[in-house]
């Protein structure tokens, strides 16, 4: 994500679809939602704060996501839009194919070793951004919008697999302190 954030692209096409990308990083919202989100859909919310209030097209569940101020400031920069000005949506959101091409471009010139793709935006959503920094699994399940707990739980095994990894790489480094202590023993 940092990498995308801070990466100068001269091409103003690039920059919208990182930008539309990066906003569903911050809130977890699906291509097609975050394609017909309008202003209509920004409230504030029961503390105060701007908070998107929708209906996932997909499941048809309530979706009610606190916006965090990088999300926030994406709005801003493309309340001016010309094509948001025309068609009163909140975002310029090209076409999921057109978005998904223009990812892997973005991916490339990023350095980014991976496939890139919209949905991997409300993945990172889920485990990088919420899970990953103690937001409950309750409450991810709740902003995702999903009907069950176990759809949200698929996140959670990942980071487990994470954690897994990560505890992996700590034992091989105690396990060569042991192996330096018995030299210098």
């Amino acid at each position: 994500m940092e990498r995308l954030s801070t990466k100068n692209f001269k091409n103003e096409r690039l920059s919208q679809v990182r930008d539309i990308f990066l906003f569903s990083c911050f809130t977890g919202l699906a291509y097609i939602d975050t394609k017909k989100l309008t202003h209509k859909n920004i409230n504030l919310g029961l503390d105060g704060n701007k908070w998107i209030f929708t209906k996932r097209q997909k499941t048809k569940t309530t979706s009610n996501i606190p916006l965090l101020p990088h999300a926030e400031d994406i709005i801003q920069k493309y309340k001016e839009h010309k094509t948001c000005l025309n068609t009163g949506k909140l975002l310029p959101v090209l076409s999921n194919q057109k978005m998904n091409a223009y990812l892997k471009e973005i991916a490339d010139l990023c350095g980014i070793n991976k496939e890139l793709t919209y949905h991997i935006a409300r993945h990172t959503f889920a485990t990088t951004v919420t899970l990953s920094n103690g937001v409950s699994i309750e409450s991810v399940s709740k902003m995702l919008g999903h009907k069950s707990i176990k759809t949200t739980q698929h996140y959670a095994k990942i980071l487990d697999a994470k954690v897994s990894e990560d505890m992996q790489m700590l034992k091989e480094k105690l396990d060569f302190g042991k192996k330096s202590a018995k030299k210098v023993i």
